[in-house]
């Protein structure tokens, strides 16, 4: 069995990121995939708006929403937003493996994110580990050979009010605990 591994700051969920599950399980790049929202992300210049709490749920929540026959093989993974400091991929494949032990490991990674997989705590470790998916960014392009491409959506611009483009039960959570209201 292949696990996926995605895990980004989800600060939302949006679009981008519902198109890239719905790919990984639907074309059988693997078979069952955790969804992980980031802890304290380390390689980001900004920190996440939401707090690790609300990213979880808003991830839930757009979960929820998938298709029964994409849902059944997706869960939200709680591990690096209950972790306490800096939360590393490695530490998190090394708990994700002792659960699935003899399986794949199939870490999901942006082209922006794998740009700097070398700068990553324990990279060589982590390589030996697991088997990458890279998805091809817009405005990251990357020469990788994957069968999904990401669809033109920013966090950045969903929390700026310029685009809508999330599930509609995560716009509602946005709204009612008024996250992402200017300054």
């Amino acid at each position: 069995m292949r696990i996926g591994l995605y895990g980004g700051t989800f600060d939302p969920i949006h679009n981008g990121h519902i198109h890239v599950i719905e790919q990984l399980i639907s074309r059988k790049i693997v078979d069952h995939l955790l969804v992980l929202p980031a802890g304290q992300p380390l390689l980001r210049d900004i920190q996440p708006r939401a707090t690790g709490a609300q990213r979880r749920t808003m991830c839930q929540l757009a979960i929820d929403a998938l298709p029964a026959e994409i849902r059944a093989h997706v869960e939200v993974n709680p591990i690096e937003v209950l972790r306490e400091g800096p939360s590393y991929a490695i530490d998190t494949v090394e708990a994700v493996a002792q659960n699935y032990e003899g399986e794949t490991i199939v870490l999901v990674v942006g082209t922006d994110a794998y740009e700097k997989i070398d700068q990553w705590h324990r990279a060589d470790e982590l390589k030996k580990l697991v088997e990458f998916v890279v998805i091809d960014r817009p405005g990251f392009p990357g020469k990788h050979n994957t069968s999904v491409d990401a669809i033109a959506v920013s966090a950045t611009d969903i929390r700026a009010h310029i685009s809508d483009a999330v599930p509609a039960a995560v716009a509602a959570f946005i709204k009612e605990h008024n996250l992402y209201a200017s300054n």
